[in-house]
């Protein structure tokens, strides 16, 4: 899976009013916990953190805070404004190389489905799946290749199997599947 620097500042826990002068300058307040590790707050610019927040790629994050500590970490949590869209506190999780890392990564649709070719339309349900495996083997997307399926039938996460990874979405979560319509009713008729 690719990494990604991120560079945060330490700050200490304040007044109420402490995280709201952060975001006036910027800056977006965040903690760091796991592996049995005390919780740190620090701040990450709201310009790099868009870096990881608004793109469908997922990524672990090499973190280095200004006091010298480092981390590789993946993104936990965001809470968003509800208005204004912009991340009011991002939380994240440490990991290591020696534990499995649960994560979710995007899904990538491959092949022209057989159905599709009889004139049904191809639906995507979801666009990420739970995820987990150790560090090393994170893939950067998961290739789900539809070409045998057909309409009226779907593909779930039950159905996929990559090698080292554990999915850990329900495994009747729906990747995708084909709908009828009415070209493909028109043919079958024809036929």
């Amino acid at each position: 899976m690719k990494h990604i620097e991120l560079k945060g500042t330490i700050r200490e826990v304040g007044k109420k009013s402490a995280p709201k002068h952060l975001r006036k300058e910027g800056l977006v307040p965040c903690n760091i916990y796991g592996l049995g590790m005390k919780n740190i707050l620090f701040t990450i610019s709201a310009k790099d953190l868009k870096t990881i927040t608004h793109t469908p790629n997922s990524y672990i994050i090499d973190l280095e805070l200004n006091d010298g500590q480092k981390f590789f970490a993946v993104l936990h949590e965001v809470q968003w404004h509800p208005v204004s869209d912009e991340a009011l506190h991002v939380d994240f999780l440490a990991v290591c190389e020696e534990k499995p890392v649960t994560i979710d990564v995007p899904i990538r649709i491959t092949g022209h489905s057989e159905g599709v070719k009889m004139g049904g339309k191809l639906l995507v349900s979801s666009r990420k799946l739970r995820i987990s495996a150790h560090l090393h083997e994170l893939p950067d997307e998961l290739e789900v290749d539809t070409t045998g399926l057909l309409i009226g039938k779907q593909i779930v996460a039950g159905d996929l199997h990559f090698d080292g990874v554990n999915i850990v979405s329900p495994k009747g979560t729906i990747i995708c599947s084909v709908r009828p319509t009415r070209a493909s009713n028109t043919q079958a008729q024809n036929a």
